[in-house]
């Protein structure tokens, strides 16, 4: 599961890489972006690569009410084509999920311990991710989106069963311009699973969706 995430860089390079070349106003450093608030995502929307603001919780377009959100934060990638939240987004509405890294919690002792868990080399890294856009009655279509998650890698795997998938850029470009098959997903958790990361304890202030600044990335003292 991944159920807090970072973009606090807004590095160009990261986002020419991607295809994206103009960044939306309102963009802002985020150390600790939590279900139910709008997070930058990368679209494909007639040819063109886009960076938008999205609300994270996935409410498919069929949803009666859109607390089903609420729910629908992570995608398994095991079930992606099956499950009938995800299967249209799959083919239909992929998106990239830049992030600088993502918080894990490990039980120690009596409390739970976060860790920051980022690219060894210090870079953003692209998540998979599934959009939609669901119809508000006199209030226009709300937006929203999911983190893909797969079988977590060496480096994560004693702290937390599962991570993000992660996607190289040149990887990510093709995520974003065809549904994948079967056997092009186990070849992306495979690819995520090798991405070298780097996991750290940090400050448990992060525990609170209300705290969001770069002393979250503190070691614990």
């Amino acid at each position: 599961m991944c159920g807090r995430f970072a973009l606090f860089s807004l590095d160009p390079e990261f986002f020419a890489g991607l295809g994206v070349t103009e960044l939306p106003s309102g963009l802002a450093p985020r150390w600790n972006i939590a279900p139910g608030q709008r997070a930058a995502v990368v679209l494909e929307e007639g040819g063109q690569r886009r960076l938008r603001l999205l609300r994270w919780g996935l409410v498919p377009h069929w949803a009666r009410e859109e607390k089903i959100g609420d729910r629908l934060i992570n995608a398994r990638v095991e079930t992606l084509a099956e499950k009938p939240a995800f299967r249209d987004s799959l083919h239909r509405r992929r998106c990239l999920v830049p992030a600088d890294g993502f918080y894990e919690w490990q039980k120690a002792g009596g409390r739970k311990q976060p860790f920051f868990v980022g690219a060894a080399d210090g870079r953003p890294l692209a998540l998979a991710g599934l959009w939609d856009s669901w119809e508000r009655a006199g209030d226009g279509p709300l937006e929203t989106f999911t983190i893909v998650t797969a079988p977590a890698g060496p480096a994560l795997a004693e702290i937390h069963g599962r991570m993000p998938l992660v996607l190289p850029a040149e990887v990510g470009r093709s995520w974003l311009a065809a549904a994948p098959g079967r056997e092009e997903l186990a070849g992306l958790v495979d690819a995520s699973r090798q991405t070298p990361l780097q996991v750290r304890p940090v400050s448990t202030l992060v525990n609170n969706p209300a705290h969001d600044g770069p002393e979250l990335l503190q070691a614990p003292s």
